[in-house]
């Protein structure tokens, strides 16, 4: 039985552009409220936005232009590292560079910093239901072939055309959803500073692995033995959220929550 496929529309980097940015405020209005439950100033939370997306493009664009170098820019134009509009950002290098980014600016304003990577942490998550969304619209992070009922079409100019695939953005936007919900729901209810953001590594490492079974856009090249790029760095990205959680589970007790926010 053939399946019954989604015909998606032309694409349009723009679209990227506009369910990021939507992810984007809605993770930072989102963490503001949050972390308004520990005392947590919605301002130091506001002014670390800029610090994130600039933190964010160098790492998502730096760890992909790494892993892709011969692929699209060994003997090329050097200029063309910097033609972010056509495409080619890394989740994990996006995530390691905001990170970066964040603990620079806890440091110059004496802001706490596990106290905000909790706040954060499931916002991160919501900012990132969003993204996939915007890789759907744009064709990039496309599954294997799929027989499925669910699977969906790319149009013509496709390189999976015309397959119908996995529809791998969704799964992981939907995932990623039930983690902003789940950690949402635990952030009261922790018990030490680090515990939500140290939970959400763990969680999105095991995630990631998962859907990456369904990804159909790596070369054969990319993998080690079993394993796609995703995997590997999530192998890390698990390993570092359990060894916060063990040594931030050491630290005195976090406060209680605030009955009024």
């Amino acid at each position: 039985m053939d399946p019954v496929a989604f015909s998606l529309g032309g694409f349009d980097i723009h679209w990227y552009g506009v369910f990021v940015a939507a992810g984007f405020l809605a993770g930072l209005w989102t963490a503001g409220r949050r972390g308004l439950i520990y005392g947590l100033s919605p301002e130091k939370t506001a002014d670390l936005g800029p610090w994130i997306i600039i933190g964010a493009l160098i790492g998502a664009r730096t760890l992909y232009v790494v892993t892709y170098w011969d692929d699209d820019f060994a003997g090329k134009n050097l200029l063309n590292v910097f033609k972010i509009r056509q495409g080619g950002l890394v989740f994990y290098g996006g995530f390691i560079g905001a990170a970066l980014s964040t603990i620079l600016y806890t440091r110059l304003k004496s802001v706490p910093l596990w106290q905000i990577a909790d706040a954060f942490a499931p916002s991160i998550a919501l900012g990132h239901a969003f993204g996939r969304l915007g890789c759907l619209m744009t064709g990039c992070c496309y599954g294997k072939v799929c027989v499925l009922p669910w699977a969906i079409e790319f149009p013509k100019d496709h390189i999976t055309h015309p397959h119908s695939v996995h529809p791998t953005q969704i799964y992981e936007s939907g995932l990623n959803l039930a983690l902003y919900l789940s950690l949402a729901f635990f952030y009261r209810r922790k018990r030490f500073e680090g515990q939500v953001f140290a939970v959400y590594l763990m969680s999105y490492a095991i995630l990631r692995a998962f859907v990456e079974m369904f990804r159909g856009d790596y070369a054969d090249q990319k993998f080690t033995g079993l394993l796609t790029p995703g995997q590997q760095v999530g192998i890390g990205i698990f390993v570092a959220g359990a060894a916060l959680y063990v040594i931030r589970s050491r630290t005195k007790p976090t406060t209680q929550p605030s009955n009024s926010a």
